[in-house]
């Protein structure tokens, strides 16, 4: 399984398409297709149907459709939008914001 230098909870920047220039979280990583799920980006509609017995309502939902991982990139808490790279401590292989040098945090 190919890994990704994003994340869950990474706060990331749309740099194409309609909702470029939006800022928001990484919700869920889907690195077998290279997509994220980024919270209030790539918003559609979806049919909802109501099920017997669950008491939910149907109608029209919102949800957050996946953005291919290199229409984004991650954004530095010291210095905004940049790349990531990666550096080896000890057994730990972290990652280090290109413009800053510093440490990016893992939330995991």
């Amino acid at each position: 399984m190919p890994s990704l230098t994003i994340h869950r909870n990474d706060t990331v920047k749309v740099l194409t398409g309609a909702d470029r220039g939006k800022t928001g979280r990484v919700l869920r990583v889907f690195p077998d297709k290279g997509t994220v799920l980024v919270e209030h980006v790539r918003v559609v509609k979806k049919t909802v149907s109501s099920k017997t017995g669950r008491r939910t309502q149907g109608g029209i939902a919102d949800q957050e459709s996946p953005i291919n991982v290199s229409n984004v990139v991650l954004v530095c808490p010291n210095c905004g939008p940049a790349r990531v790279g990666h550096r080896v401590e000890g057994e730990m292989r972290v990652r280090i914001c290109k413009k800053c040098g510093q440490e990016l945090p893992t939330k995991k």
